[in-house]
């Protein structure tokens, strides 16, 4: 594809997943328990900013958009958005098109984090959580880096993540067990589970910076990364430390990867497939891929959590494992094609 037909052809699918992104938005604030009108929702939004937008909702329709539903639709953009990219440039730098953040153990690794600090009673608080669950998966990717020694075989860092992984994964089986009562119990559970039922604004601002931060990162490194999915020699050649960049790379990744679990659980395989969607949509290159998978990751994750909301009204099904429903045929799909390649 030409380099014009390309740049067309993104500039399309930016616009087309903006406008899908307002669109499902809506709808996830709109339907629920509670059926609003879309119009109303709309209104209710914009009544803030726009003076000339007379009420004529109650209160309570107000709360229910701005107290109940609209964090957790920005909540759910926010998660898609960073376990996506993370997802994205796990698979670049990596060479692995099956790598992504719970593949490398760092996932599970802020999962055990957060959970214990919940079951210690730790009072972590907005700002915290994120903190705890960023040093879990750090730790987590530590020892898998140091499992995989200094061969910087790829295959090694995976194998590595995922033994790594359940280990910890088992600990927090453990921790629950051993220590949990009954309220933390269903603390621990929703983490593992993943879920946005309990995203308030509060818990939003650090998301939101870790992913703008991560934004930029991966718009300053792009070039860097489409060297290092050449492979290391490609990049050695142009007098790239492979192992170095990676490294740095993988520490972005759990910063992206423990933020978002802190504020939603653990929610698989967003950051596996959506980047192989993004990738048919405009390519592997790294400067059209990394936001396309940012954007798609929202919008999938909103999706799915509507649908999660829908599928056992008036009860709720945790997005978590909806996306394992979905995701696990689908990456045993992935796993069988790559067979028959090799």
């Amino acid at each position: 594809m030409k380099r014009g037909e390309a740049g067309l052809r993104g500039g399309i699918v930016y616009i087309g997943l903006l406008v899908a992104l307002v669109v499902i938005g809506g709808l996830a604030v709109s339907l629920g328990s509670v059926q609003l009108p879309l119009g109303q929702v709309w209104r209710i939004v914009l009544e803030p900013v726009v003076p000339w937008i007379e009420p004529d909702w109650s209160p309570a329709r107000a709360a229910i958009v701005f107290d109940s539903r609209m964090p957790r639709v920005v909540g759910g953009m926010l998660v898609g958005a960073a376990l996506a990219l993370s997802g994205a440039v796990a698979q670049l730098v990596t060479g692995n098109p099956l790598a992504d953040p719970y593949l490398l153990g760092v996932s599970e690794g802020a999962g055990f984090a957060v959970s214990l600090t919940i079951v210690l009673g730790i009072g972590a608080g907005a700002v915290g959580l994120p903190v705890v669950a960023f040093l879990g998966g750090l730790v987590a990717l530590l020892t898998v880096l140091a499992v995989s020694g200094r061969s910087g075989s790829v295959t090694t860092l995976v194998l590595g993540g995922l033994a790594v992984g359940q280990v910890a994964f088992a600990m927090t089986s453990f921790v629950l067990h051993a220590f949990g009562t009954g309220d933390q119990a269903k603390q621990v559970l929703f983490w593992i589970s993943g879920g946005l039922g309990a995203v308030r604004w509060e818990s939003l601002p650090v998301p939101a910076a870790v992913l703008a931060l991560g934004l930029i990162t991966a718009a300053a490194s792009g070039r860097w990364m489409n060297v290092l999915h050449s492979g290391d020699d490609a990049a050695a050649a142009l007098g790239i430390n492979a192992r170095v960049f990676r490294t740095f790379c993988l520490v972005a990744i759990s910063l992206l990867a423990g933020t978002a679990v802190s504020v939603a659980g653990g929610i698989v395989f967003v950051g596996l497939l959506v980047p192989h969607a993004a990738t048919f949509l405009v390519g592997s290159e790294a400067h059209r891929l990394l936001p396309v998978s940012a954007l798609l990751g929202a919008v999938f994750l909103v999706l799915a959590d509507l649908v999660a909301r829908l599928v056992v009204a008036p009860g709720e099904l945790p997005v978590g494992v909806l996306t394992a429903l979905v995701g696990g045929p689908v990456f045993l799909v992935m796993l069988r094609r790559r067979r028959r390649i090799a």
